[in-house]
């Protein structure tokens, strides 16, 4: 859940995405669920020459196990609200996990 949290609050950024199949497309985040499945307008593909037939495509929904990496702008992501989130989240799981066992 905390990357579903994370990028809910990048909504309305300028992203890219490069999906498994080496396809790159840089849009306007719309949203996201909790599957990690994105909605992108107003979409350009970042080799529009080896795939043409996405050039008339400007809005997308990109299923979330097909996504590689998720590109953000530097100045969007606070590193240390991260990780201390990711801490907290870890930390609660080993807790968890101590309770049952």
């Amino acid at each position: 859940m905390l990357f579903f949290s994370f990028f809910k609050t990048l909504t309305q950024t300028t992203v890219t995405v490069e999906l498994k199949n080496d396809i790159s497309i840089r849009g306007t985040l719309k949203s996201v669920d909790q599957y990690l499945n994105i909605k992108l307008d107003d979409i350009i593909v970042l080799d529009e020459v080896k795939y043409p037939h996405l050039s008339s495509v400007k809005n997308i929904f990109i299923r979330g196990s097909v996504v590689r990496y998720v590109h953000l702008p530097v100045d969007k992501v606070d590193r240390g609200l991260l990780e201390d989130a990711t801490r907290r989240e870890a930390a609660n799981a080993h807790a968890q996990a101590q309770r049952k066992g």
